[in-house]
């Protein structure tokens, strides 16, 4: 270090006639400056020129200095160094500089050199015992600090404390509690520090006796009055969130955590309310947050992103986190990948990620996830390869990304080459994701083979499996998988149940789905589930049981979106479009659901099925002009069809015109199917042109529009038609049955 980084040691080492102690004191004054600053390389190299000046003779206070800069660093040859000097200096033995020489041992892990420098203390005291036991416990000798505790003449709060810490940090979390118990009854009032660690060790579910007993100690905090100290205000908040108990913890926050907290208080209850999807509280929180004039930290940021959905939101955050310079802080710029990631707005993630300095593991992994969530395979494999050239190893989070964009089996392959070469494929969540990748590209023997050569399956693996095979078309197999569940130790969750249910569904097999609903039933944890109950709507209406379907939707305690539309679905199998509209309007009253783009297939197709005409156009332009979604394929469809039916030629053509070129061509066949059953001549050539663009030399086109006109009784017109479809030397398949040989 160069001496024009500390001026005033000129003036301290010249060679003046100044008083000498008045030059030691303006050092010590700056030794300590620079270890409160942090600088501990600077203090040490500030003692050495002190002590190699020949002129000034350092102090206790200058040794002790430096010994405390020393174990900050840790340095353990410099250490070794200056306790050599506290030895021939005669310094040792004053208190403080033996203190924090055993500081300096234990921060070095060093026990055997801790055990000796307390030995050779000739007065030890509270902080020199302290140090000793807390070093004991944290470097694995608990019997021995236990031993030392009980030998020690006065044992007051600091040495339980430091006993009580050590514990909690070696996962001694029974002996921890245990030794809080004993010092309760031995009335040794606690303080916020023993209060904090206590409750730190009961942040467990709510269910567990841990958390019972951190309920008895919140009790005693407030009879005590440390509810006001921050530390046991965040403590209690960590434990409750982490517990599930939401309402506890906010009410916590509301009584006193508006006045006492801090950034960590803030940090905890933004978390906890992001841990249980309470996004728009979480929000508002971090918005109180600034309000009362608290900055925010890197956590603050990592969990906010976290909850925000909406890309003006997310540009918000985004600028806040860097005027408070953490614009360049990796965690940050990370969760704010992942937050564009969730509001879809793709370029501003891979923009902040091509900004960032200094990329982690973490950094490749959100920018591969977010283009798995965009399903652009290629994008996310060439992101891998330049994370292979900045020398970063996939994890476990990299291959799930990068198999979930996966839609080919070349690249589910190459991937799975990645994985062996990398040891991962023993890691249960990466067999998994392979497992559905291969499903998911129509691979299910190969998903079956990682199947059974898995070390070690959870349930996620049958679930993956199972659904492979329901997507595959191999139904039977898929429940022939589940029937073995109970040999290999594994319960059904509600995802297996409704899997299984599906399968039931498709295969029309109610007994078997009468089984599966006895036996959630049984389970009574399973009945309020919605998913569960969503399928078996389902099941039941696709086996022609309409009375059990509504029997189920009746009695769900909670129905989402997906209830409504199965509900609306099996009125329509049943042909039954106004006790279908009847549920729509019930669902529309409904504040907590709103119908999307399937809700209005199945309340259309309904109309379409019932003949209900005016209903079906009402309807659609409730879809269009009030819920703002656009039509798709199905949507067109019924509507055409609903057109058809009304004889509203006029309107039908005019949506031709404006979405031709929109509107996929499986419409213009039922389109035209419509226009033949219906008469509607004008209509259908109309459809028909727009058919022979794509589809000229299909005969069917000739065939229909043939028949279109005979129907309307233009029979010169139809017999000129089959005589263009013969001339062309097209013809029409023959039908055949079964029935007739």
């Amino acid at each position: 270090m160069k001496s024009h980084c500390f001026p005033q040691i000129k003036g301290c080492l010249s060679n003046s006639d100044s008083n000498l102690s008045d030059q030691l004191l303006k050092l010590n004054r700056l030794l300590k400056n620079l270890v409160h600053g942090g600088r501990f390389s600077d203090a040490l190299h500030l003692f050495h020129r002190i002590h190699s000046s020949h002129r000034l003779n350092p102090d206790q206070y200058t040794l002790s200095t430096a010994l405390f800069a020393c174990a900050s660093l840790p340095d353990s040859i410099s250490g070794a160094q200056l306790h050599a000097n506290s030895i021939k200096s005669g310094l040792k033995s004053f208190p403080h500089v033996a203190n924090t020489l055993l500081s300096l041992y234990a921060k070095s892990r060093d026990l055997a050199a801790v055990k000796k420098a307390f030995a050779g203390m000739n007065r030890p005291d509270c902080y020199s015992r302290t140090t000793l036991l807390s070093a004991c416990v944290k470097l694995g000798e608990l019997d021995d600090a236990l031993q030392l505790f009980d030998e020690m003449p006065e044992r007051n709060l600091e040495l339980w404390n430091a006993l009580i810490t050590g514990c909690a940090e070696k996962a001694y979390d029974e002996m921890a509690i245990h030794l809080f118990q004993k010092m309760h009854l031995l009335n040794v009032k606690s303080d916020h520090y023993t209060f904090a660690c206590v409750l730190s060790l009961c942040s467990s579910l709510s269910s567990s006796p841990q958390f019972e007993f951190g309920k008895q100690v919140h009790s005693l905090i407030v009879k005590t009055g440390f509810l006001l100290k921050t530390s046991v205000v965040n403590s209690l908040l960590t434990m409750y969130f982490n517990g599930g108990s939401l309402a506890d913890g906010y009410l916590i926050f509301e009584e006193v955590g508006c006045r006492v907290g801090d950034a960590i208080t803030y940090n905890s209850i933004i978390a906890g309310l992001a841990s249980v999807e309470r996004y728009e509280e979480a929000l508002s929180m971090f918005k109180e947050m600034l309000t009362v004039g608290i900055s925010p930290t890197e956590l603050t940021f990592v969990s906010v992103m976290g909850t925000c959905f909406s890309s003006k939101l997310a540009d918000q955050l985004y600028a806040q986190a860097v005027k408070t310079r953490f614009g360049r802080c990796t965690s940050v710029n990370n969760a704010a990948i992942s937050m564009y990631s969730s509001c879809r707005n793709s370029n501003a993630a891979r923009l902040v990620f091509e900004r960032l300095g200094e990329k982690d593991i973490v950094s490749w992994n959100a920018i591969i996830a977010s283009y798995a969530q965009e399903n652009s395979s290629k994008d996310a494999i060439f992101a891998y390869r330049q994370m292979q050239r900045d020398g970063k190893k996939p994890d476990e989070y990299t291959i799930g990304s990068l198999l979930a964009s996966m839609d080919s089996r070349r690249d589910v392959e190459m991937i799975q080459g990645v994985v062996i070469k990398n040891g991962l494929i023993s890691k249960t969540e990466v067999a998994n994701a392979l497992l559905s990748a291969f499903s998911k590209n129509g691979l299910i023997e190969e998903a079956s083979d990682v199947f059974l050569d898995m070390p070690t399956r959870n349930l996620i693996s049958w679930n993956a499996l199972i659904s492979g095979f329901l997507s595959n078309g191999l139904p039977t197999r898929g429940l022939r998988l589940f029937s073995m569940l109970p040999e290999f130790g594994m319960r059904p969750n509600h995802y297996t149940l409704s899997l299984v249910l599906s399968i039931c569904a498709n295969t029309s097999d109610l007994r078997r789905g009468k089984q599966v609903h006895a036996y959630v039933v049984k389970s009574r944890h399973f009945v309020a589930n919605t998913l569960l109950g969503n399928s078996l709507i389902t099941l039941y209406s696709k086996c022609g049981a309409l009375d059990m379907s509504l029997r189920v939707f009746d009695s769900m305690t909670e129905k989402d979106t997906v209830s409504w539309n199965s509900i609306i679905s099996a009125y329509s199998q049943y042909g039954d479009g106004k006790k279908a509209i009847e549920r729509f309007e019930a669902m529309q009253s409904v504040a907590t659901v709103e119908p999307d783009g399937a809700t209005f297939t199945a309340i259309l197709s309904a109309c379409s099925h019932s003949g209900l005409v005016e209903e079906g156009i009402r309807i659609f332009d409730i879809m269009v002009q009030d819920y703002r979604i656009e039509p798709e394929m199905h949507h067109v469809s019924c509507l055409f069809d609903l057109l058809g039916r009304a004889g509203l030629v006029d309107v039908a053509e005019g949506i031709i015109r404006v979405r031709s070129g929109e509107i996929d061509p499986r419409v213009w066949w039922a389109l035209l199917s419509s226009c033949v059953a219906h008469g509607q001549v004008r209509l259908g050539s109309m459809v028909a042109e727009f058919l022979l663009e794509t589809e000229k030399d299909d005969p069917a086109i000739y065939v229909l529009v043939s028949n279109l006109y005979a129907g309307a009784g233009k029979w010169e017109q139809s017999a000129n038609l089959r005589r263009l479809v013969a001339g062309c030397g097209a013809t029409k398949m023959p039908g055949s049955s079964w029935i007739a040989s």
